[in-house]
């Protein structure tokens, strides 16, 4: 949860960015905002048809500033900030960006994974150097990590031994422990579906939203989230096909055509770490038992533990 000032504060300042002046709210529903998350890693409030975001404490401004021209120069891919630099507010960096309409999660059959695999093709063939810079590095491994050390901080649990089993024997560039030594493209760096909104509201194409960990990196990083689902048993075969056939189709990276599992092992391996250690520090602090979702990768990450990774690409196909 955020400090109790700063939201309040950020309702007020979304409000006032979206009516440009303090005058009489005429905005339709949600009024006077709607709080659409509120974590350590960000807040983020919609008054009428703008959203403002304050990032996580400790935000790096150049980089965010660098993030934000970068999304206003891709348009078709990224949605747009509205404003092209953050302010600050209660020590926070504050973004401002046109609301859009998110993935429905109550309808899966609809989820719009061609479009999500289409959009990352587009943003991986982006020429870097053609970019606002320096861009910094996609944040992929360092969130892996972060989560194991989460799930360390969090105190024991039944579940933590096979998960740092996993992780230990992943490559030491997968575990942010030395730099990666694969392609440079623009990654997105946190692909999932709720990264994606239809801007106009309802009816406009598919973007890309949250730039928080865009950069420079390996592109197997934003594939290895929903290879990991696959991999784990959480996504069904024929939605990895449909997302893995449309980004090839839609000329992603060399290295995921034909045979993608050898690029996307380690980084699968990862994010399956990833989110299961902080599915069980989240379960430690709340005092409750896995989720079938949450026994799955964990399971999964069991079966990491005993299976070479040369093995597992062979498998996984």
């Amino acid at each position: 949860m955020t400090a109790p000032a700063l939201l309040p504060a950020l309702t007020v300042t979304a409000r006032g960015v979206a009516h440009r002046a303090q005058g009489a709210c005429t905005c339709p529903a949600p009024v006077p905002a709607a709080v659409l998350a509120d974590r350590a890693d960000g807040t983020v409030v919609r008054h009428g048809d703008v959203v403002a975001k304050a990032h996580a404490p400790g935000t790096d401004p150049t980089e965010l500033a660098t993030r934000l021209a970068v999304a206003s120069a891709l348009p078709g891919i990224l949605l747009p900030p509205l404003r092209p630099d953050a302010a600050e507010l209660h020590e926070r960096l504050v973004t401002f960006w046109p609301h859009g309409s998110p993935v429905d999660p109550d309808a899966p059959e609809l989820a719009p994974w061609e479009a999500a695999a289409t959009l990352l093709a587009r943003l991986h063939a982006v020429p870097v150097r053609q970019l606002p810079g320096p861009l910094p590095p996609m944040r992929g491994p360092a969130k892996a990590a972060l989560a194991v050390a989460r799930l360390l901080a969090a105190g024991p649990h039944p579940a933590s031994a096979p998960i740092l089993r996993a992780w230990a024997g992943l490559p030491p560039w997968a575990r942010a422990e030395t730099p990666t030594r694969h392609a440079a493209a623009l990654c997105h760096g946190d692909l999932h579906l709720g990264q994606l909104v239809r801007r106009p509201a309802g009816t406009g194409p598919w973007l890309l939203i949250d730039v928080d960990d865009l950069g420079t990196g390996d592109p197997a990083w934003d594939l290895a989230r929903p290879a990991a689902w696959f991999a784990s048993g959480l996504l069904p075969a024929e939605e990895w096909t449909r997302f893995l056939t449309a980004y090839q189709e839609a000329g992603g990276a060399p290295a995921l055509q034909s045979d993608p599992w050898p690029a996307l092992d380690a980084p699968a391996r990862a994010l399956t770490v990833q989110t299961a250690a902080l599915a069980v520090a989240k379960a430690t602090a709340a005092g409750r038992e896995l989720d079938e979702a949450e026994e799955a990768l964990v399971d999964a990450c069991d079966r990491m533990a005993a299976v070479p990774p040369e093995l597992a690409q062979g498998a996984a196909k």
